[in-house]
């Protein structure tokens, strides 16, 4: 549906560079990266506020590149709403469809479709400084997409919102998607990646480094930077050591790792998720599990219950349950062992980190 051929532009110090993207129709795309990566830089150029310097933008099958913003049927909710204090909520929602110049009758017909379909038709007479801040997303998602645009553009839509009505937006957005909305929405938080993606690209410093379905670039990242923000803190820089019977790998502190038989590179980059990481004062059983000796350095309080960091030499970190802590209470400065399958470890693309990471 939507297609991004080596898309760049300079700003400034900054670029965009041979950003190529594919969103299918009735996709949900989430672009994540840090701030000032190139996240909204890249929605402007699609929306057409911004023209690039070098590359193409279809929809549809049609170039659009140069296209007048109102002309590409393309909607975006800004990150600070945008809407007008001075206009209700029916005449912010209703505002882009009076630019269209469309005859009157269609006009509170679409409102009131939006405004339903957005749950705040009681809203409709009332101002945008009495309103919360998930009233405002509603208001503003409403009067985008009054105008039935072909793409939902959302930049960091989570952003003005309190965390106990994010769920809320989450749903909203969900079901939007569910009913046939092609969206493509950008965020610096891997939890609305995870929630909300059907496909991923992450972007830092102006370039695309990884795409892909969620399962495929969190469980497969390229490099540590993709790796850390899957929530990964496990990383090893290694060397593998192979034979016709077994494989093993030794880091740069001297930690050895079993490994499952097979090719392996010279060296890489092993990680290992913090829930795959056992914690014991006696170690694990069982064949070819790795056992390995270390001091727990800090315990603090998760979402879940505890992440223990255990010094081996090699810094660890373990999740533990509230359960798993009330049975073993284990403290700082105690010895314990890091147990884990060797199945359970993976590398990371060639083994190379990107700058800035």
């Amino acid at each position: 549906m939507l297609r991004t051929e080596k898309l760049s532009k300079r700003i400034d110090a900054f670029s965009l560079r041979d950003i190529s993207i594919e969103v299918g129709k009735g996709d949900y795309y989430v672009l994540l990266g840090r701030s000032g990566a190139g996240k909204t830089q890249l929605l402007e150029l699609i929306c057409g506020l911004m023209n690039p310097d070098r590359g193409r933008i279809y929809l549809e099958g049609e170039d659009i590149t140069y296209k007048r913003v109102q002309d590409r049927g393309i909607g975006m909710v800004f990150q600070d709403l945008s809407l007008f204090p001075h206009y209700s909520v029916k005449d912010n929602i209703m505002y882009p469809l009076r630019v269209r110049k469309m005859d009157l009758k269609e006009r509170v017909d679409r409102v009131q479709r939006a405004a339903a379909g957005m749950n705040i038709t009681d809203l409709l007479l009332r101002r945008p400084d009495t309103l919360s801040g998930g009233e405002k997303q509603r208001v503003a998602l409403a009067r985008t997409l009054v105008t039935d645009p072909k793409i939902l553009l959302l930049d960091e839509p989570m952003a003005s919102v309190d965390a106990s009505l994010k769920d809320n937006i989450r749903r909203l957005l969900r079901r939007l998607n569910r009913n046939g909305q092609t969206i493509i929405h950008v965020t610096h938080d891997f939890g609305e990646a995870i929630s909300l993606a059907s496909r991923v690209g992450v972007i830092h410093n102006g370039r695309i480094i990884q795409e892909g379905t969620p399962l495929d670039v969190f469980n497969h990242p390229v490099n540590r930077f993709v790796a850390r923000y899957a929530g990964i803190k496990n990383f090893f820089r290694v060397t593998f050591i192979t034979s016709y019977k077994s494989a093993s790998a030794i880091s740069e502190k001297r930690t050895r790792f079993r490994l499952p038989r097979g090719e392996y590179p010279s060296s890489g980059l092993l990680i290992i998720g913090s829930s795959e990481v056992l914690l014991s004062r006696q170690g694990a059983s069982g064949f070819g599990i790795n056992n390995i000796r270390g001091v727990i350095d800090d315990i603090v309080p998760s979402p879940t219950g505890f992440e223990i960091t255990v010094n081996a030499g090699d810094y660890f970190y373990a999740d533990i349950t509230h359960r798993e802590m009330e049975e073993s209470r284990f403290v700082t400065g105690e010895k314990v062992y890091v147990s884990f399958r060797p199945e359970s470890l993976r590398i990371v693309g060639n083994g190379e980190d990107i700058k800035e990471y």
